[in-house]
């Protein structure tokens, strides 16, 4: 078993090391950040009362907020290190951040009006109770957007030089239609699927800066050994003249909440 097994979620709720990093490791350029948001914005439709499950260091929290004007933006997190490292970071007049576990969410019902869940379906325990819980918080209608990779298409550059990390992924992440169908139970309805991608370093010498801050839980729960040989062999692709962007993709699924909850029987 690899030493990554079974410890990057623990890793990414309780370590205060990894929300030290997360904000520089983890740093989307302006303009990828942009794109982002008027990605996940476009998505999401009309909106007022967004919300972001897992929402980090609050990144996106704050860029929706910015771009959504008079928009009362939520994010909840479960990691108390990250919530203080949001406060930091990106405090907005109009972006409250708050504590708890996606499967019991401190909101009341039908309080919000689309959701966001950016790389953070694979470290939910129980996705089908996320899905109550965002299905009980969101007015019928709403969307979520869903950020991520699923199992078939993991390809991110981390896997070019820690290679034993894509075994481990795939075991980790959800396929595409396990999401849709832990969804669906809850009422969701899958509207479309976008493929994405932004760059998240100029070169691949910024990209070994990048990882070697350990931002992602992934790269924590590697032992050191394992660590130290893919910065070499990340170093060594930097010497041989690797040059220009380096882009990162992700799928992003988009769901709508029924009007009547799943199973309900039409009126008359």
């Amino acid at each position: 078993m690899s030493s990554t097994e079974g410890n990057s979620g623990a890793i990414a709720h309780r370590d205060p090391g990894l929300a030290g990093a997360y904000e520089r490791g983890n740093a989307l350029p302006a303009e990828g950040l942009g794109a982002w948001a008027k990605l996940i914005i476009r998505q999401l439709g009309p909106v007022e009362r967004p919300l972001e499950v897992g929402c980090g260091t609050g990144v996106f929290c704050a860029a929706l907020a910015d771009r959504l004007p008079g928009a009362e933006v939520t994010g909840v997190d479960p990691s108390g290190p990250m919530l203080a490292e949001a406060a930091r970071h990106h405090p907005h007049p109009r972006v409250r951040y708050l504590p708890g576990p996606a499967d019991a969410l401190p909101l009341p019902d039908a309080s919000c009006d689309g959701a966001l869940l950016s790389r953070v379906v694979h470290h939910l325990p129980d996705r089908p109770a996320a899905a109550r819980e965002l299905a009980r918080v969101l007015r019928p209608g709403s969307r979520v957007v869903i950020r991520t990779t699923v199992r078939e298409r993991l390809d991110s550059p981390v896997y070019t030089y820690w290679p034993q990390l894509l075994a481990v992924d795939s075991r980790r992440f959800a396929g595409e239609a396990e999401l849709v169908a832990d969804f669906a139970g809850a009422g969701f309805g899958l509207l479309a699927v976008h493929s994405f991608a932004q760059p998240i370093a100029g070169s691949l010498a910024e990209l070994r800066e990048r990882y070697a801050l350990r931002a992602e839980s992934k790269l924590r729960a590697l032992s050191e050994g394992e660590f130290a040989a893919g910065l070499a062999r990340l170093a060594a692709a930097a010497a041989a003249g690797g040059g220009g962007p380096v882009l990162e993709r992700y799928d992003v699924l988009v769901l709508e909440l029924a009007t009547r909850p799943a199973g309900a029987s039409p009126a008359g």
